[in-house]
């Protein structure tokens, strides 16, 4: 018989399909990964349980414990699977602009939810991060698992993610695109994939309201660049220790509606329902279009499912109060 011991064993090893109709005059081949494929349907499936398997191995949580991590959603339920598994209780920590369908999937599957708000500094005492970090502190026998600080994030995309994609391209890719978030998919990818062919162009997809283009171009925190926005799982106000800038050649800012446009597309045009950060990176690959050849090989890592995102995206009274349609 052939069957899984556990939803966590079906992680990872996701397909690659050619985005055939968004690029329709370009002779270069577009791959998109679809990491929706995974359990949880995101690509955070990847690096919760790695990241709680590696803190038990060190110490930092015991039978019994409690995960807390501060999430835009998708890594909440990457945690939650492997919380299940392992029989530990959750909370988590959530800005307000994030959509409702990954509030209630979270607190299905167990997880207490503690929303805070979207428009304060990283170090403000209310942010969800400062939150997170609170709840550590008051939580006997808890662990903060910070996918922005905590490098079992980026060392699961280096040993797994990126061999897949060497792999499934036959070696061929010449172009990674990623959206940056913790930095830790598009770093840890590019370390295994620049390291069997230090050509391979690693192209990260950033939004207005965030610091990463600047400061990967200049070296300089511009805390006039941070502002609110609405597109989920990309772009960041600090600095993570996950992101590798000297991995990453180019930064492309995409702006909310043309993510949200773009996630639309891919729908109706594609058959892709995905989320609103893979949108980002369809928009942004075609802002960029002049720079593929035909004998390129483009792999553009789409994170998660578009079931996040229904009241949202695909909510033509949401698309039109915020003047995207």
């Amino acid at each position: 018989m052939n069957y899984a011991q556990h939803i966590t064993d079906l992680i990872g090893n996701t397909p690659l399909v050619r985005i055939n109709n968004i690029f329709p005059s370009s002779k270069t081949l577009f791959l998109a990964k679809l990491e929706y494929f995974n359990p949880g349907q995101s690509i955070k499936d990847r690096i919760g349980i790695k990241m709680i398997e590696n803190a038990e191995k060190n110490g930092k949580i015991k039978p019994g414990g409690c995960i807390i991590e501060s999430t835009s959603g998708n890594t909440g339920m990457g945690l939650a699977l492997a919380a299940i598994k392992k029989g530990y209780k959750m909370v988590v920590t959530m800005p307000d602009k994030m959509s409702l369908e990954k509030i209630d999937i979270l607190k299905a599957m167990g997880v207490e939810v503690i929303i805070t708000p979207t428009n304060v500094n990283a170090e403000d005492p209310r942010s969800y991060y400062s939150v997170a970090k609170s709840l550590e502190k008051k939580t006997p026998n808890s662990f903060y698992v910070n996918q922005y600080d905590n490098l079992s994030n980026r060392m699961t995309h280096f040993k797994y993610t990126g061999p897949e994609i060497w792999n499934q391209t036959n070696g061929k890719i010449t172009h990674l695109i990623a959206g940056v978030g913790t930095g830790g998919t598009i770093t840890g990818c590019a370390m295994f994939l620049k390291k069997k062919n230090k050509n391979i162009k690693i192209w990260g997809i950033d939004t207005y309201g965030s610091v990463y283009k600047k400061y990967h171009e200049t070296g300089i925190f511009d805390k006039s660049e941070i502002y609110s926005y609405i597109t989920e799982g990309i772009g960041e106000d600090i600095i993570p220790k996950n992101v590798d800038f000297s991995l990453i050649d180019h930064f492309e800012k995409v702006s909310d509606r043309d993510a949200a446009i773009m996630t639309r597309r891919l729908a109706k045009e594609e058959g892709i329902l995905a989320g609103n950060s893979c949108g980002a990176a369809i928009a942004g690959t075609c802002q960029l279009l002049n720079n593929f050849n035909e004998e390129d090989v483009v792999v553009i890592i789409l994170p998660d499912h578009g079931s996040r995102y229904i009241g949202k995206i695909y909510n033509d009274k949401w698309m039109k109060e915020n003047n995207f349609i």
